[in-house]
């Protein structure tokens, strides 16, 4: 039992756990004895494998140099701002936009909420394309899809067109925010994902809340048509830069390298011994199994444009398409779902309430003024993004220490307590104060209204980190129930907020909603007890190959058993790690 995770007794490795450090006691008395058979990160002061391992294949995204990925992951994060500034575009302007179009508190509500549905029915459709082309060719077309859909919003004139629009602007966002964590699991090895995941995470939900600042200025100035003007100049400005410097991340690794989402029985199938590389059986592989395979040549630039290099899974697109849908009952999936979208669903709930709250009286802020009022969410999902990212990758790394150099997914759970704490005090404070406006300033309502937003941010780095480090061979599919729940969830309470508030009032509704948060984050203690026989029990009984929705194992998502092999005779791995190696330590000389 390390650290109060329950061990398994039925796999001698599951899949997830990974001893990063093989004996602490040596980081701490003189330098690690590494395995020449495989790669380390040697930047730093210890070694730490890289989990999954790199291929031999230039063309594999681990092999790419960091500051490569690194701009790829800014552009995509620039561009997901911009994409998700779509959903909250209209809540400094909910007034304006009832009197243009003529409609009510609830049909303006739902001009949101059905872009959550546009976001939602697209997930199911592109995540199943991700998952068998890859991610490239979707952002291409989301980008140009956020575009297009601006200008109809910008030139609509009647409240059915405005909607429809709406809607293609919710397929246009549902790229980036299904899919820009996927590929940070993609780029990144376990150890560099934390500040990572949480800066992509700040994109997506951080960013939403400086949107309404932008668009009370905007409107109160030039008119909020303009606001769909700026997404549509913005938005065209950086899709040139995603053609030409976002290529492909899904990589078809292959399994032996997944050290990550492996079992025992998967790592016996290449015995890896001194003398050399061979099968479980013992069998060898002469020189024409290195000719039958001629090493991979880097790709020319002019071939990263296309928008696909090749199929990422044998399996068929149907069986794809319906894959998320039973993970819905997959344990640490329905976690994630609940630890993620309910403090989404209540966000959206607040933005509501501000909408409106605030441009009525005793506070008549005018639109600018409203505007203003959702920088506090941006600030707290600032430094909601500044305390995941630095506390992510220190606490994953501390506990492995503890934990004897064995690193457990599970650590990444520990983060929620910061959710429960933050989330669920402004959830509280928020409905508190705005409860009684006359008597409380309109500053403390928006002070709980950060709070709050700086534990949902935490709580979606933490699932993030967890889905991706724990059940990453699944990935895509646990993104989009994660997508699924969190944007219908929200659509619905944009459905009943503003009733459900003028009838319980402010405060009555939220000491509801923020009793059921404290609920959900407490599920967080035996996820995190249990989340190793849950990897476990999953992998031994894989609810989509019971299913049938899989051609094959997902495990063995990259080469097959023989290809594997002799590629492993091909690569001669062993004197090959050992220069990669001296490499990576010549390099952290360097910067030394």
């Amino acid at each position: 039992m390390g650290l109060g995770i329950l061990d398994d007794r039925k796999l001698d490795k599951v899949p997830g756990t990974v001893v990063l450090v093989k004996d602490v006691s040596q980081a701490q008395d003189g330098p690690i004895q590494i395995d020449t058979r495989l790669k380390y990160d040697l930047s730093g002061p210890n070694p730490v494998l890289l989990v999954p391992q790199p291929s031999d294949d230039p063309n594999d995204p681990l092999n790419w140099p960091l500051w490569k990925r690194d701009v790829m992951l800014v552009l995509l994060c620039l561009e997901s701002i911009i994409a998700v500034s779509l959903g909250p575009i209209l809540a400094a302007n909910a007034l304006t936009i009832l009197l243009v179009f003529r409609t009510g508190i609830s049909g303006v509500a739902l001009l949101t909420g059905y872009h959550l549905c546009g976001v939602g029915v697209a997930g199911l459709l592109f995540v199943a394309s991700a998952r068998i082309w890859g991610t490239r060719h979707l952002y291409l077309l989301g980008g140009m899809l956020l575009v297009a859909s601006s200008i109809w919003g910008a030139l609509a004139t009647s409240y059915k067109s405005f909607l429809w629009a709406r809607i293609l602007q919710g397929v246009a966002v549902c790229p980036f925010e299904a899919l820009v964590n996927v590929s940070v699991g993609d780029m990144y090895p376990v150890h560099q994902r934390g500040m990572r995941m949480a800066l992509s995470n700040l994109s997506l939900y951080g960013g939403a809340f400086f949107t309404p600042v932008i668009v009370g200025i905007t409107s109160d100035r030039i008119g909020w048509r303009w606001t769909f003007w700026l997404v549509v100049i913005f938005g065209g400005v950086l899709f040139p830069f995603i053609v030409f410097f976002v290529p492909e991340t899904a990589y078809r690794r292959p399994a032996y390298l997944n050290l990550d989402i492996s079992s025992k029985e998967n790592l016996n199938a290449l015995d890896m011994t001194e003398s050399g590389f061979h099968s479980s059986n013992e069998e060898k592989f002469d020189d024409v199994d290195v000719l039958e395979h001629p090493a991979p040549e880097k790709d020319s630039f002019l071939k990263t444009l296309l928008p696909f290099n090749g199929r990422k899974t044998d399996d068929t697109f149907w069986k794809v398409l319906f894959r998320p849908l039973p993970l819905i009952f997959h344990p640490a999936v329905f976690w994630g779902m609940l630890t993620q979208g309910t403090l989404i669903g209540w966000t959206v709930m607040i933005g509501v309430d501000i909408a409106w709250f605030y441009r009525l009286y005793p506070v008549n802020f005018n639109p600018a003024e409203t505007g203003y009022s959702y920088a506090g969410g941006f600030f707290g999902g600032l430094v909601g993004f500044v305390l995941s990212g630095l506390l992510s990758d220190w606490s994953a790394k501390y506990l492995t220490r503890l934990n004897k150099g064995v690193y457990e997914p599970e650590f990444r759970i520990v983060l929620v307590i910061l959710q429960m704490i933050f989330g669920c005090l402004g959830l509280f404070g928020f409905g508190f104060t705005t409860n009684n406006l006359q008597k409380y300033p309109v500053g403390a309502s928006i002070f709980f209204f950060a709070i709050e937003v700086m534990g949902m941010v935490i709580g979606a780095v933490a699932s993030a980190l967890y889905i991706v480090d724990a059940h990453r061979n699944i990935s895509i599919e646990a993104f989009t129930c994660l997508l699924l729940f969190k944007n219908f969830f929200s659509f619905g309470i944009t459905w009943i907020a503003w009733d459900w508030v003028i009838k319980e009032g402010v405060w009555k509704n939220f000491r509801t909603v923020g009793l059921i948060q404290v609920g959900v984050c407490l599920l967080s203690i035996p996820m995190y007890i249990l989340g190793k026989k849950n990897r476990s029990l999953m992998h031994r009984h894989n609810i989509l190959e019971i299913l049938g929705l899989t051609d094959r194992p997902i495990l063995g998502s990259g080469d097959t058993l023989i290809e594997s092999r002799a590629r492993l005779r091909r690569m001669k791995v062993q004197q090959e790690n050992v220069e990669w190696n001296e490499r990576m330590r010549q390099q952290g000389r360097a910067r030394e």
